[in-house]
C-alpha cells in the first residue's frame, strides 16, 4: 500500500522519546543466535520490515525462531554449518544488510540457495561481497554486477583468506567473517579504515576467537578463527542510534525543543553525526553511558540551538554513513555553508542518495552544490522554504529526512512512497507527533 506523509511546522518537540533496536545489530544477533548451540533469547530487536526478511529467511533455512512485536526473540540455535537447504526462494524486501551478510552465511553450507528481494535492492550491487567470498570457494550466478536476483552454492570446504577491502564496508567485512567461521584455519580482514564493528563485538560475545590489529596506515586487520562452537547467549540489543538521529536533528532545530532519547547505542564508530551536531554548535550530552549486550549505550540529551555550517572529512564518513540525510537537513537549517566529502557511498543504497538529497534540498528552496562525491549546503540561517512534494525513492531515510525538513520549514513538505519508512522505523510518525511534530497522512 502507497503511503504519502506531509510534514508541517511542529511545535516544540519536548519529552522521552524511545526509537526502535539497532537495525544492523537486530541482523547480526539474529544470525549468528543461529549459528549458535542452544536457545538465545534476543530483547530489544527492531520489528521492522527488513529484520522480519531476515528472520524468514533464516526459518527457510530450518532455523526455529520466534520474533515478537515487542521485540523478543526466541532462537534455536543449529550450529555452525547446521543450516538446511531452503525449498523456495530467499525474498530479502528491502534488506541490503540481511542479504549480504546472509550470503557469508550461506558461502559455508553445500547447497544451492536463490536469493531476491524488492525493486530497489534488485538494483543493488553485491559483487564486492561475492568477489571475496568466490575467493574462498563459494560460487554464484548472478545479473550484471552481481546484482539480485541471484544463485548461490557453497561449500563445507571453504579456504580461509585474507581479503583486502578496498574501501571500509561493515557488510562486505561481515559477510567474509561469516563466511570465515566456516573455513579451516584463520581468515583476516583488512580495512583501510575501521567501519562499524558490530559483528566482532557480537562474534566475541557468543564465544568466537577474533584477533584485531590496527594498521601502519590507519588500517585494521580482523582475524577470525573458523570452525568454532558458538555458546547461545541472552542478550539485549541498544537502541538505533540511526533512527535516533531523526529526533535529535529536529529536536535541534525546531525552537524551543529539548528532548531525551534513552538507550541509544553509542559505538564510537557510529557517533560521527554527534560529533558533525556538537561541531555545528548543538546541546548535546550523552548522560548515564553503560555497556549493554558488549555495546556501549548512553541517554541523549538535546536542546534546539543556532548551529553553523561545518566541514565534514571525507574520513569521518565510515561513523556516520547512514546518517548524511538528516545532517543536510540540520545543515540546510544551519547558518553559512557546510561541506560533506566522502560521499560516493551514498549513491549504491537503497537510492541514490546523493542525488536524492541535493535534488530534494534544492525542490525545498535550499542552495546546494552536488559534486562527484560531496554536497556543499548554503544554510538558510532557521527554516528553509520547504513547500516541495518529493518522492521516497524506495529509501527509507530520505523519505525520515525530508519529513523532519518540512517539521522545520516555513511550508509543509509531502513525501510520497512514506510507506518504505516500516522497514527500519515503525511507528516513526505516532512517535514523532507524541513529542510535538505535525506529521500527517493524507491522500
Amino acid at each position: 500500500m502507497t503511503i504519502t506523509l506531509r510534514a508541517s511546522a511542529a511545535a516544540p518537540l519536548r519529552g522521552r522519546g524511545s526509537v526502535p533496536g539497532d537495525k544492523s545489530l537486530s541482523h547480526r544477533a539474529l544470525m549468528l543466535a543461529a549459528l549458535t548451540v542452544g536457545t538465545s533469547r534476543i530483547t530489544g530487536l527492531l520489528t521492522g520490515e527488513d529484520v522480519l526478511a531476515t528472520a524468514a529467511a533464516l526459518r527457510a533455512l530450518g532455523v526455529d525462531l520466534r520474533v515478537d512485536e515487542d521485540g523478543e526473540a526466541v532462537v534455536q540455535g543449529v550450529g555452525v554449518g547446521g543450516l538446511a537447504e531452503p525449498d523456495r526462494p530467499l525474498d530479502l524486501g528491502n534488506a541490503g544488510t540481511g542479504a549480504r551478510l546472509l550470503l557469508g552465511l550461506l558461502a559455508g553450507h553445500p547447497f544451492t540457495s536463490f536469493m531476491t528481494g524488492d525493486d530497489s535492492l534488485r538494483q543493488r550491487p553485491m559483487q564486492r561481497v561475492i568477489a571475496p567470498l568466490e575467493m574462498m570457494g563459494a560460487r554464484f550466478l548472478a545479473r550484471s554486477g552481481g546484482r539480485l536476483p541471484l544463485a548461490i552454492t557453497g561449500s563445507t570446504e571453504l579456504l580461509p583468506i585474507r581479503y583486502q577491502q578496498p574501501v571500509p564496508s561493515a557488510q562486505v567485512k561481515s559477510a567474509v567473517l561469516l563466511a570465515g567461521l566456516h573455513a579451516a584455519g584463520a581468515t583476516t580482514v583488512v580495512e583501510p579504515a575501521p567501519s562499524r564493528d558490530h559483528t566482532e563485538r557480537l562474534l566475541r560475545h557468543l564465544g568466537a576467537e577474533l584477533q584485531i590489529e590496527p594498521q601502519p596506515d590507519g588500517g585494521v586487520a580482523i582475524t577470525i578463527q573458523g570452525q568454532p562452537e558458538l555458546r547461545a547467549q541472552d542478550f539485549a540489543v541498544p537502541a538505533d542510534p540511526s533512527s535516533a538521529a531523526f529526533p535529535l536533528v529536529a529536536a535541534a532545530l525546531v525552537e524551543g525543543s529539548a528532548l531525551s532519547l534513552p538507550g541509544i547505542g553509542v559505538n564510537p564508530l557510529r557517533t560521527g553525526l554527534v560529533d558533525c551536531l556538537r561541531e555545528m554548535g548543538a546541546e548535546l550530552a550523552l548522560d548515564n553511558a553503560r555497556e549493554l549486550g558488549g555495546e556501549p549505550v548512553a541517554d541523549l540529551r538535546i536542546r534546539a540551538s543556532r548551529l553553523v555550517g561545518i566541514t565534514v572529512p571525507a574520513e569521518r564518513a565510515p561513523s556516520m554513513i547512514d546518517e548524511y540525510p538528516i545532517l543536510a537537513v540540520a545543515a540546510a537549517c544551519a547558518h553559512g555553508r557546510t561541506h560533506l566529502a566522502g560521499l560516493a557511498e551514498l549513491k549504491v543504497k537503497e537510492s541514490d542518495r546523493l542525488a536524492a538529497i541535493a535534488e530534494g534540498l534544492a525542490a525545498c528552496g535550499v542552495a546546494v552544490e552536488l559534486g562527484a562525491d560531496s554536497l556543499t549546503i548554503t544554510g538558510c540561517g532557521g527554516p528553509p522554504p520547504g513547500g516541495a512534494v518529493l518522492a521516497a525513492r524506495h529509501d527509507h531515510r530520505i523519505a525520515m529526512s525530508f519529513l523532519v525538513l518540512g517539521s522545520c520549514a516555513q511550508a509543509p513538505v509531502t513525501v510520497t512512497g512514506a510507506e518504505t519508512i516500516a522497514s527500519s522505523f515503525p511507528g516513526f510518525a505516532p512517535l514523532l507527533n507524541g513529542l510535538g511534530a505535525r506529521i500527517e497522512t493524507i491522500g
